[in-house]
């Protein structure tokens, strides 16, 4: 079995350890503060947002290293530095940690205006600042920024690694053209194993909950860069990557399982995330072997992500046509998406909602309350699920035994859960129809 991407309990442990050790640090701080107005408002200063003092980059040349304009921030941190998130001793404290644009040869440095001083504060120290991120980190980045430098021009050579799976271009803003290309490698990929050792650090700023893999050989690994020249050369920038891992499915398929995505914010709301989505059907949707792909926890933004994917993909086939989405979801829709899409039942479902929704009159009552009726009815099958539980727990139960087990819900509360539920999908799938509708294909 692989060491999925959200570990949950893991997680949790760390993070206790995290508090704890954060309780005790700030315990001293607030014994200290207690002593004087004068004291506590001394150290006010030497607490640290760690999202603010940390600072990435990707370099492609020497100017870059200079060039503050290509900072960009995580989105958390407290999964290095607990759950506050902040750092104590330092004031003006930046921590740099920054990449080379192909390669990923890593530099890691952090100054400050001031530290605390432990004489002053009777023994009160600053956090180590350096030690969580670089324990995270695998050996061989640097400290010292004329070698990173030095090393930087190794990536004029990078080629990526594995084959090539697909090539497109998005328009930007200004009317420049970006080139893309995506790459599909698993482990047995000569150095893919130390790349991929410095591609998934990244994880612990950008995605919730996030742990490291165990890399075995069922991972397939979808690898995003930006191709660009230098004097006539090509060159290829990280983007971003996907990891899938490759399940059996009885008896002779496989059932691939996407776990992890990630899109570096330089590259963020480029519509990048569908594009990589895409890549990993194109890769999986031609084998036979297939069943069908599932995702991993999905959060919301990713939900929303697949769904609008994959109802633009099901626009286009016969059994999702509005003649056909008015008669009610049907086993021709599942055969087909499975088929040709390798969508799973579940999602199915869901893309039927959708698209279904978008073919509704919603100011014809009928129509609407038709829909509401259909949606409700497939939410409330996991009450019909509790009442059988009971009735079987009734016949095998003494009376005073069934009693206490007695979880069942109210009919009132169930009316009220189900109308929060449909209320919350419906806003979801509006979402996903205007994002449809924006991009001409509804």
């Amino acid at each position: 079995m692989p060491d999925h991407t959200f570990k949950v309990e893991e997680i949790s442990r760390e993070r206790q350890r995290s508090l704890r050790s954060k309780l005790c640090q700030l315990l001293k701080v607030i014994s200290m503060a207690d002593v004087s107005g004068i004291a506590r408002n001394s150290l006010e200063p030497f607490v640290v947002d760690s999202n603010e003092a940390l600072e990435f980059k990707l370099v492609r040349t020497e100017a870059d290293f200079e060039d503050d304009d290509l900072i960009f921030k995580p989105d958390m941190s407290h999964q290095v530095f607990g759950e506050s998130e902040q750092i104590f001793g330092y004031s003006g404290l930046r921590i740099k940690l920054y990449y080379s644009a192909c390669r990923l040869t890593t530099y890691l440095m952090h100054t400050y205006a001031e530290k605390v001083n432990p004489e002053k504060y009777d023994g009160v120290k600053a956090d180590d600042v350096i030690k969580p991120i670089a324990e995270r980190l695998p050996p061989g980045y640097h400290t010292n920024a004329s070698d990173f430098l030095v090393a930087l021009k190794k990536d004029a050579t990078f080629k990526p690694y594995g084959q090539m799976l697909r090539q497109f271009t998005i328009d930007m803003e200004d009317g420049e053209e970006k080139t893309f290309e995506v790459y599909v490698c698993d482990i047995s990929e000569p150095g893919f194993v130390e790349y991929h050792e410095r591609m998934q650090p990244f994880i612990l700023w950008y995605i919730d909950a996030a742990s490291y893999i165990d890399a075995d050989e069922k991972w397939c690994f979808l690898v995003t860069y930006e191709k660009f020249t230098v004097n006539g050369n090509p060159q290829y920038a990280f983007v971003g990557y996907s990891t899938v891992y490759e399940y059996y499915a009885f008896p002779d398929k496989i059932r691939p399982r996407i776990s992890q995505m990630l899109v570096l914010p330089p590259f963020q709301r480029m519509g990048l995330g569908a594009e990589m989505l895409e890549s990993i059907y194109m890769h999986y949707k031609s084998n036979n072997k297939v069943l069908d792909i599932t995702v991993e926890d999905p959060a919301d933004n990713f939900a929303r992500l697949r769904d609008f994917v994959d109802s633009k993909h099901c626009l286009k086939l016969a059994v999702f046509q509005p003649s056909q989405l008015t008669k009610g979801f049907s086993d021709e829709m599942v055969k087909e998406a499975q088929e040709k899409l390798k969508l799973n039942k579940r999602q199915v479902r869901r893309v039927y909602e959708i698209l279904r929704l978008h073919v509704t009159d919603r100011s014809d009552e009928e129509a609407y309350r038709n829909y509401r009726l259909d949606i409700k009815n497939r939410l409330n099958v996991q009450y019909k699920k509790e009442d059988r539980d009971m009735a079987k727990l009734k016949k095998v139960l003494r009376p005073e035994e069934y009693a206490a087990t007695m979880t069942i819900t109210s009919k009132e509360q169930r009316i009220e859960s189900l109308e929060r539920q449909y209320v919350d999908l419906e806003e979801h799938y509006l979402h996903v129809l205007e994002r449809l509708a924006a991009s001409n294909l509804s």
